[in-house]
């Protein structure tokens, strides 16, 4: 296990002050299903992220940054508020987020910025300009709808194979919407729904340079089927990548619908996936590459992070949905010349639910109410808080799942009560009440349990799940008295989804 101290590097980061009337911009930058450890920054020296490792020797990396939910909507939405996902009303994928509910693109806004969001954001609901703060809205059913119209791709030459249209996760095999034959989209880069939004971005830079903007960019990849054009196909041979092995307590929890794939398939997977980052990498390059064109680079914000990270065959599992470091562990990037010294590292914990209120510290604008994190700007002045964070808490209510992550355990409670709606089902819909403990310094791999051997560490952690619910949850008033820590955490998991 790599040794976490709060920052890395030789030369403190420097947070200096803003020039006088000269207001920064913002640029958050944000992809789906991306993993930290697809990346070549991450210490990946498979990855193929340039941009994305230039912008990190720009800026600082945090190293151990963590989601707060490892699927779409809660994580996008708890972000967005700055508060767990449970707070914002948004725990499982198809809840939309209250228009009521405070954002800090909100408080921008009302800051005087110019705002905008293109691409993927997970509201399920239909865009419309002033949704949650922003001015310019172009998302989900809106984005695809303008890049169909605007957008004819031509065909693709016969002799190149491209993958089979429409996607249907769940309705054809697992191989097939998993692009395991790592076969492109049947579009050239320019006429992709990535590079559409990008270009909707940078036009976007082009018509507000004048005034500050905060603007959001938030692509599709490398989400499943791991798109990427016909120029990037044979990217990265299959063969390259090894299987990860399953552990001796796997069985029981590998989804049904991943049981048939061969290791051919799944090598093919992963394959796609990284192409795929490859895509979403240079589509992102345009948009940094715009900045720098129309000289907004030294005054701009640029932020980095996805909703969360991505299984590869680790566990046998293709997907997020679950407590493994892989599934949850994200990047996170913050450049802004002149004010954050380039090459740091910062290895603390942090969680999404930190990002809100850091980006608005350094803009200089009101503080966002109800929000549940912190701030990092310490770490972006070379500092440390006073009380960093010694661990991280995730949950994931579709499967009442609640994960606790220290320096050196990581703790796997779950209910079993529920019988999981996301499309992972196992043999057992509703195994009963389950804990893990994993002992990170002998077991990075997360594959066998020692709760058994460490009840004292067990009641810690399962201590600090509950002391985070009931601190962020908005039913902790109405937590029964009486109960173990167990029956306790019981009451918080069950989803409460309301608009």
């Amino acid at each position: 296990m790599r040794r976490r101290t709060f920052l890395a590097g030789l030369a403190p980061t420097i947070l200096r002050s803003q020039p006088q009337g000269n207001r920064p911009n913002l640029v958050f930058l944000m992809a789906d299903d991306h993993a930290a450890y697809v990346m070549g920054c991450d210490g990946n020296r498979l990855a193929r992220t340039p941009n994305l490792d230039r912008l990190a020797s720009q800026g600082i990396r945090f190293d151990s940054h963590y989601c707060n939910s490892p699927v779409c909507t809660p994580s996008r939405q708890g972000l967005l508020t700055g508060t767990m996902p449970h707070m914002a009303g948004v725990t499982v994928l198809n809840t939309p987020l209250s228009p009521s509910k405070h954002t800090f693109a909100k408080v921008l806004k009302d800051a005087g910025y110019n705002t905008a969001v293109f691409g993927k954001m997970h509201w399920n609901q239909p865009g419309k300009p002033g949704l949650f703060g922003f001015d310019v809205v172009l998302t989900e059913g809106e984005a695809r709808r303008e890049w169909q119209r605007q957008v004819t791709p031509q065909p693709a030459p016969p002799e190149i194979p491209t993958k089979r249209l429409p996607w249907q996760p769940f309705k054809t095999p697992a191989r097939e919407w998993l692009n395991a034959d790592c076969l492109p989209y049947p579009c050239r880069d320019e006429e992709m729904r990535g590079t559409f939004i990008a270009r909707q971005a940078i036009e976007f830079l082009r018509r507000n340079r004048r005034d500050p903007f905060a603007l959001w960019v938030s692509l599709p990849e490398p989400h499943s089927p791991f798109d990427f054009p016909i120029e990037d196909r044979g990217a990265f041979p299959p063969s390259m990548f090894s299987v990860p092995r399953v552990g001796p307590e796997d069985a029981w929890q590998i989804p049904l619908i991943f049981r048939g794939l061969s290791d051919k398939d799944k090598q093919g997977i992963i394959a796609a996936y990284y192409t795929s980052v490859l895509f979403l990498d240079r589509n992102f390059g345009r948009v940094l590459a715009a900045l720098d064109e129309l000289k907004l680079t030294e005054n701009t914000l640029v932020i980095y992070t996805p909703d969360h990270g991505y299984m590869l065959g680790q566990h046998g599992r293709f997907e997020k949905h679950c407590g493994y470091d892989q599934a949850m562990r994200v990047p996170l990037i913050l450049r802004w010349p002149g004010r954050i010294r380039a090459g740091q590292v910062a290895r603390d914990f942090t969680e999404h639910i930190d990002v809100a209120p850091t980006v608005l510290e350094l803009l200089g604008a009101p503080a966002l109410e109800g929000a549940q994190g912190a701030s990092l700007r310490p770490y972006l002045e070379g500092k440390r808080p006073p009380h960093p964070r010694d661990h991280v808490v995730v949950d994931y209510l579709e499967n009442e799942e609640v994960f606790v992550r220290t320096n050196r355990w990581k703790l796997i409670f779950c209910s079993g009560k529920r019988a999981r709606q996301d499309g992972y089902e196992t043999d057992n819909p509703r195994p009963g009440r389950y804990l893990r403990l994993y002992d990170l310094r002998s077991d990075r791999g997360e594959f066998t349990s020692v709760a058994r051997q460490n009840p004292r560490v067990v009641r810690e952690l399962l201590g600090l799940a509950l002391a985070r619910f009931r601190a962020t949850h908005p039913d902790a008033g109405r937590e029964p008295k009486g109960l173990t820590p167990e029956e306790s955490l019981e009451f918080y998991l069950p989803p409460r989804d309301a608009a």
